[in-house]
């Protein structure tokens, strides 16, 4: 297709599938009740089939490939750039990231040197083997899901049956549902914990989340918070424990330099966020310091306001396990200087484990007008 035809197919798509979700959102409201198990299989055999597609919505599949092709030759993905690695796997990353070392952690290295491993010099096939596993985690999520969820009809039309959610995690192949899955397996645990070692299995599950991407240490907070406030300090100190060898461990494998990227990332700003407007005309006024700083400042306080408003807003029925860390992720994307679509996979794993009203309403649009806003229509791939 042309760039024109591919663009406008792709808006269209996102556009009817958040109508698509708001529509059994508002049906599921007025009574109607599916069978949850064939939700489930109609979502499974979609992704599947999905996955097995071209990756579309953005290039970060191309970045994935190239970081796990310099893993898997030995190299430091921390260091090494795809521009340096060179050959057919650079040729596919976009060239505002060619140049630019791995931003994820220890956990979403080996996960892309797994890949690339079975890749090789085939950056289709390394593609292809990190498609099929991120639909895989995506299923395994929902299954979860329909097995624990307090209504598993409703958890069904939030994550497996979510035509919105699979064009934006399971066709972008994103690592953010990677997160998710381990989320709902950590409060899956946390909700039903009564022994010391739950929490020390919690805390690891954390860590392991936050070695795919940090932005999960939102899922630690969320979950100790209660426990803080209810005078469980042990477990809290469990969890947190547990958390943080985890994480140290998983990056005592590479060195503290594997935390630099992250540095640079953080001062990034995206359209459409909160900051757009203020960081392009506060670096005229300011300059770029300044005003990095100032967002890097207030952006956490906005965060925290918005997840003190959702979650004193209408959850009936929401566990305190899981409320707080969905209104802390849910804050995090309305929030953050640098907000994708596919950052929303934590608030959507959480928000299926309870009812919630205009929050997920709200979550879904949100959601779409940021996969509208990024959304590269399939192009940029010379397979």
């Amino acid at each position: 297709m042309s760039d024109t035809v591919s663009q406008t197919v792709t808006i269209v798509a996102i556009v009817l599938s958040c109508w698509g979700v708001l529509g059994m959102l508002r049906a599921h409201e007025r009574g109607w009740r599916p069978d949850a198990r064939l939700l489930f299989r109609l979502g499974a055999l979609t992704a599947l089939a999905v996955a097995n597609l071209t990756p579309v919505g953005s290039s970060d599949m191309a970045s994935y490939a190239a970081y796990g092709r310099i893993a898997a030759l030995g190299g430091d993905p921390y260091v090494t750039t795809p521009a340096r690695l060179g050959g057919a796997y650079a040729h596919l990353v976009s060239e505002g990231w060619r140049n630019t070392p791995s931003v994820y952690g220890p956990v979403a290295t080996w996960w892309q040197g797994a890949a690339a491993f079975v890749g090789q010099e085939r950056p289709w096939l390394t593609i292809w083997a990190l498609m099929l596993a991120n639909a895989a985690v995506f299923v395994g999520a929902g299954y979860l899901l329909l097995r624990t969820a307090d209504d598993p009809v409703r958890a069904g039309l939030l994550w497996s049956a979510n035509p919105l959610l699979i064009g934006v995690l399971v066709a972008g192949g994103h690592l953010d549902t990677l997160v998710a899955g381990l989320a709902l397996c950590a409060i899956h645990l946390a909700r039903r914990s009564t022994r010391w070692h739950h929490d020390l299995i919690v805390g690891g599950l954390v860590g392991l989340a936050c070695g795919v991407k940090v932005s999960a240490g939102l899922l630690g907070v969320g979950l100790a918070m209660p426990l803080l406030r209810s005078g469980a300090w042990r477990p809290a100190a469990r969890q947190a424990g547990a958390a943080a060898l985890t994480l140290a461990a998983l990056y005592g494998a590479y060195g503290a330099h594997a935390l630099v990227p992250l540095s640079a990332a953080s001062r990034l700003v995206s359209t459409p966020s909160l900051w757009a407007v203020f960081d392009r005309y506060g670096t005229a006024a300011l300059g770029p310091h300044t005003t990095a700083t100032i967002v890097s400042v207030l952006w956490p306080v906005v965060m925290l306001a918005l997840a003190w408003v959702l979650r004193r807003g209408p959850t009936p029925d929401a566990p305190a396990v899981g409320a707080l860390p969905f209104a802390l992720a849910f804050a995090w994307v309305l929030a953050a200087p640098w907000s994708m679509p596919w950052y929303t996979a934590l608030a959507w794993a959480l928000a299926a484990l309870f009812r919630q009203g205009r929050p997920t309403q709200c979550l879904t649009v949100a959601t779409a007008v940021l996969a509208l806003s990024h959304n590269s229509g399939g192009h940029g791939w010379t397979w």
